[in-house]
């Protein structure tokens, strides 16, 4: 089959990242440098601008500004949490044809990749061709067939280096500190917090992850344990947790049923899971200092906190999308194979293998019997986070009481 002659679209969806711009540009510059793409446009608000014809003419953008671009975390296109139907995504299609738009790439996760699907079958049921490639990414790192997702590696680093400063406010000021962290259904960014420990006790002492159930009973003797042990306790939980019935924790706790805008009960925006559980602390354990925060959106996007791995490969990621749409023919989802320690390369899978599921923590990555993580995670997500500020520990002999008082 013969390289197609039209258009290129870019398009970003779902929840921001520090990273996903990377993979914006990747394409964008990538798809430069082809005769065949005519031109290239970034959609406005993802999937939402493309069936408002809100497109910006990205072939005249200069390579200075796109790099700067590159380096900025969200997403610069903007993005959208329009969850697109067969209808939804026959009006895309139609716009795309009108355009003569030949290459279609789409940055997000599992329903964006079930959207790619959906625009390719239409495609193909027209008899019109276009390529259509999913890029990956979510800091949630729960997309099938990927070793991990872009996005990941940074938000994981912002968790470590939060844990980590946590972890020193505790030792300074001693009490229950329990850290909220984004994660629906997969717990790989809560489980990052454990790169917050650099000596045997520091925080986080505890994480509870939403693959393995969540007990009240056992959750109150781990603390009270840890906190007889070193004098405080340090906790990462994630917003997902839910008891042996499936019943999200903050429902059970708070009696709240609040929905989002996909009739999901609402998780993120607020400090209601950290509260209750704060409460259940004192309530139960009696310990007075207890403290809570919600992470919510500052793990997304946070200026400054970026892995250099996660930089390169989403950068990759978007290059090898515009690659493959051209050599390959066919439409899919790029994706990242892990080779050695630590290595990577990019395959192109089939669209439906990546659509709409969500791949949790494997059971080999958590510890469920003392509240935390392995070492085979450590081993997974260690080069995915990268290098972390450094701290130490003041060293000095201790000086001999003269009093005793």
């Amino acid at each position: 089959m013969g390289k197609l002659t039209g258009k290129a679209v870019v398009a970003q969806g779902g929840g921001p990242t520090a990273v996903i711009n990377q993979s914006l540009v990747g394409a964008v510059l990538e798809a430069r440098k082809y005769d065949c793409i005519e031109n290239v446009y970034g959609a406005l608000h993802g999937v939402s601008g493309i069936v408002k014809e809100d497109f910006l003419d990205l072939a005249q953008a200069t390579s200075q500004n796109l790099e700067l671009v590159a380096r900025t975390p969200s997403s610069a296109m903007f993005s959208t949490r329009d969850k697109p139907d067969a209808e939804y995504c026959s009006r895309i299609f139609t716009v795309l044809k009108a355009h003569n738009v030949r290459y279609f790439y789409y940055m997000g996760g599992n329903d964006s990749a079930d959207t790619c699907r959906i625009v390719s079958e239409n495609a193909q049921a027209a008899g019109y061709e276009m390529r259509v490639v999913h890029i990956p990414k979510t800091i949630d790192n729960d997309l099938l067939v990927t070793d991990h997702c872009p996005g990941y590696g940074s938000a994981g680093l912002f968790v470590a280096n939060a844990f980590a400063g946590i972890n020193l406010d505790n030792r300074s000021l001693p009490g229950v500190y329990i850290g909220v962290v984004m994660g629906r259904n997969a717990g790989f960014l809560t489980a990052a917090g454990i790169f917050g420990k650099k000596y045997p006790d520091d925080g986080p002492h505890l994480i509870y992850l939403p693959e393995k159930a969540f007990d009240i009973d056992k959750f109150l003797g781990d603390v009270d344990r840890t906190y007889k042990q070193y004098g405080r306790c340090v906790i990462a939980v994630s917003e997902g947790i839910s008891n042996a019935a499936g019943e999200a924790i903050i429902t059970t706790l708070t009696k709240s049923d609040e929905k989002d805008a996909h009739g999901n009960v609402q998780l993120s925006g607020t400090g209601a899971l950290g509260d209750a559980l704060g409460d259940t602390i004192k309530k139960q354990l009696k310990i007075k200092r207890v403290r809570s925060d919600t992470f919510g959106y500052l793990q997304r996007s946070m200026l400054g906190t970026v892995s250099c791995v996660d930089a390169r490969e989403a950068r990759e990621a978007g290059e090898k999308a515009v690659q493959f749409s051209l050599s390959e023919g066919v439409d899919g989802s790029v994706a990242i194979r892990r080779i050695g320690d630590y290595a990577v390369d990019y395959i192109l899978t089939p669209l439906a293998t990546v659509a709409r599921n969500a791949k949790p923590m494997p059971d080999a990555f958590i510890d469920v019997a003392n509240s935390t993580v392995t070492d085979a995670f450590r081993k997974y997500a260690r080069p995915l986070i990268g290098d972390m500020a450094g701290y130490g520990r003041v060293a000095a002999p201790v000086v001999k009481k003269l009093l005793n008082l």
